[in-house]
């Protein structure tokens, strides 16, 4: 299953440079994460200081 950003996102960029695949790119809000790109490995969820990626 892939990650996604939930609403606790504060917008800092800590998980772009983590993803290995560069699935992330900055939304309106917050970031988000290419569902069909990412291949669920986590690094975005341990970068993040307040836990918004997910898996959906």
């Amino acid at each position: 299953m892939a990650f996604q950003i939930s609403d606790e996102c504060i917008a800092c960029g800590n998980c772009v440079p983590e993803c290995p695949v560069n699935c992330i790119s900055e939304g309106a809000a917050k970031y988000v994460i290419n569902a069909d790109e990412c291949i669920s490995c986590g690094s975005c969820a341990s970068a993040c200081p307040v836990g918004a990626p997910v898996e959906a």
